[in-house]
């Protein structure tokens, strides 16, 4: 069990985990995705305790990117095909070590990031061997609240939730 204390990094794919992988072509050739607010308030509640946020999509998208923005995400790294170096990267430049990190997968290009970092997550969905390599696997499906069961059960297991809830019950 990692020293959830220690994570500074929530790192994420995003069709599949921030959503139900379900990827809609307009008429016009745009790409409409669903997010859940679940996840988006969760997000924001991890940013309140100070954490940072990274998307690492093997796509470029136009909703990912406009979420990315609107959630105001650290780091949004797009056309991320191959993840692990592209994790690598980032905490390199950040500073950061694999176990003061978490990552959020579904699927097999997930499963490097996964097995690298000190807290690896798979949601409900996600495929079998994602699964097997998975520390916690989510009771919720990714697209359908995954996302913020993650941050409240490393939020919980920290003592920060309690401090994050006075804003709720003054």
């Amino acid at each position: 069990m990692p020293n959830f204390a220690d994570i500074q990094l929530l790192a994420m794919d995003v069709d599949g985990v921030l959503t139900d992988g379900t990827i809609i072509i307009n008429a016009d050739g745009s790409e409409s995705k669903f997010f859940n607010s679940l996840d988006g308030h969760g997000i924001r509640m991890w940013q309140r305790a100070g954490l940072k946020v990274a998307f690492l999509s093997g796509r470029e998208s136009e909703p990912t990117k406009c979420r990315a923005e609107q959630l105001e995400i650290d780091y949004c790294v797009q056309n991320c095909y191959d993840k692990l170096p592209a994790l690598e990267k980032l905490l390199e430049q950040q500073g950061l070590s694999p176990d003061r990190t978490a990552y959020i997968g579904d699927d097999l290009p997930d499963l490097p990031p996964i097995r690298y970092v000190g807290f690896g997550v798979a949601v409900a969905n996600a495929v079998d061997e994602v699964k097997q390599y998975a520390d916690y696997v989510t009771a919720r499906r990714g697209g359908s609240g995954a996302v913020r069961e993650v941050i409240e059960y490393i939020l919980k297991n920290t003592g920060r939730w309690q401090k994050l809830m006075k804003r709720y019950l003054p």
